[in-house]
């Protein structure tokens, strides 16, 4: 818990062996969707959006109507994906709109980049792209897998570009929220 996920099954596999003795695992393979899903409950039967996922809270109300949401625990989560500090890579992580003020706040920083599409502007650092059509299907399914690259070239700070904050952009910009640490110092 608080790293980020592993996309891929050996990765997985290799995680969970590593901290258990558990002598089978099985594994439905990598998510389609790239996220995990949504997690709704009823409380009072009223809905309540717990985590969200793969399908958006747009479309769920779309559905049933206007939902709750509470999406954050400090202690005793109703569902997984609730703490604030979660799906973390080892590296300083930064979520920002504005990537180029980021870049300027950290001059001498070896820094990498998350962005949903290629900025010529920023060839002098490793950019990871999401989706170079800016599809958020494709980017939510990219997510860890470019969040585990990023992480692996030994960067004092990764920078993630803030998604458009709607549909399933709302849910990628949760887990790089979650993401993003604050006990870091250059």
């Amino acid at each position: 818990a608080g790293r980020a996920l592993h996309d891929d099954v050996a990765e997985r596999y290799l995680a969970v062996a590593t901290c258990a003795k558990i002598p089978y695992i099985l594994d439905g393979g990598n998510c389609q969707r790239g996220i995990e899903s949504t997690i709704i409950g009823f409380k009072n039967n009223k809905a309540i959006l717990y985590r969200v996922g793969a399908i958006s809270k747009e479309t769920i109300e779309n559905e049933i109507g206007k939902i709750d949401e509470k999406t954050t625990s400090k202690a005793s989560p109703e569902a997984p994906g609730m703490l604030s500090k979660h799906y973390s890579p080892k590296t300083k992580f930064i979520v920002s709109e504005n990537i180029q003020s980021e870049i300027d706040k950290n001059p001498t920083a070896k820094i990498g980049l998350l962005l949903l599409k290629f900025n010529e502007k920023w060839t002098a650092y490793p950019q990871k792209i999401l989706s170079e059509s800016g599809d958020m299907f494709e980017a939510a399914q990219n997510l860890y897998a470019k969040m585990h690259e990023l992480d692996g070239l030994q960067l004092d700070c990764i920078i993630a570009e803030q998604m458009p904050n709607n549909n399933l952009g709302y849910s990628i910009n949760d887990r790089l929220f979650r993401a993003q640490k604050t006990d870091f110092e250059f």
